[in-house]
């Protein structure tokens, strides 16, 4: 993990735990975002091409973005004389299922590898006492080295100043003892705020309960693994899926570029430095001897 720029004692590692299998699309944690950190609408309309996912992505202006993501079970081949009656009540009295919509808040992951951070050559990006991620706008100078660094796509550039933006976790209502703003709003405790370790502990609880009554496929995604199995090292903001990651727009791997390539960079580092000191010496006892 970077370094912690912010020092408080008494603090400890927050984080959000969210649950897709309660999530209900409502997108109260996108408009309280907003409403809270001043960011402006992402428009959308209704109509043939219109999509109640009017925010897309995550980008600049918009810092929880509500994934909707329909899953479609093919209709079964039946022949022309079934007794669909039959056929329904020797399937549970109702018709397939054939389709269904799922939702998934996404938001950024305040990774304990964090690329944006190690790319920044600023210090714009630091860790808070609290071990989330924030961007200081006032330090930032708009390079963009943060943006594919991010495993994720969660961060990018405000078009109006050219400067980078993303969630801070509502680090103003942290520091004041208040939880962010989109968990605060969540009506069905989908997203869940509080300090990490106790998450996972209640998210690890919550799998085992789903895995008890049927839903085999429900796992953690970036909390709960060890080693080289850990997402960006562990993520601060992880999630409850039943479905591949790739569903919800998740990379199955994630790691940050820097610690990816950390021993490799730093070995070639080493060697051009000995190189380059080499070099230098060569050179200053030539001249010496040429005297």
């Amino acid at each position: 993990m970077t370094e912690i720029a912010i020092h408080d004692p008494g603090a400890e590692r927050m984080g959000f735990f969210t649950d897709t299998t309660v999530c209900i699309g409502c997108k109260a944690c996108e408009v309280a975002c907003k409403q809270w950190n001043d960011l402006p609408a992402d428009g959308g309309s209704f109509g043939k091409r219109g999509s109640y996912d009017s925010t897309a992505q995550l980008d600049a202006s918009t810092w929880r973005h509500v994934r909707f993501v329909e899953t479609v079970t093919p209709i079964p081949q039946v022949e022309d004389d079934i007794d669909l009656v039959g056929w329904a009540e020797a399937n549970g009295g109702h018709a397939p299922e054939l389709d269904k919509w799922m939702f998934m808040s996404d938001v950024c992951k305040h990774c304990t590898n964090a690329g944006c951070l190690d790319a920044c050559p600023t210090g714009a990006l630091i860790r808070t006492e609290f071990e989330t991620v924030i961007l200081q706008p006032d330090v930032c100078n708009g390079c963009g080295y943060c943006i594919p660094s991010c495993p994720f796509g969660v961060i990018d550039r405000d078009p109006r100043d050219g400067r980078a933006a993303k969630c801070t976790l509502c680090y103003d209502r942290l520091r004041d003892g208040l939880e962010p703003a989109c968990a605060k709003a969540c009506p069905t405790d989908s997203i869940q705020f509080g300090p990490y370790e106790e998450l996972v502990d209640v998210a690890k609880g919550r799998v085992l309960e789903l895995h008890e009554r049927g839903v085999s496929d429900a796992y953690l995604y970036g909390a709960g693994d060890t080693g080289r199995e850990q997402l960006a090292g562990g993520l601060g903001a992880f999630f409850l899926l039943t479905q591949p990651p790739e569903r919800f727009g998740l990379p199955a791997q994630a790691e940050s570029p820097a610690q990816e390539n950390g021993p490799e960079a730093n070995f070639v580092g080493m060697v051009a430095a000995i190189g380059a000191a080499g070099i230098t010496i060569a050179s200053f006892l030539h001249a010496y001897r040429g005297r």
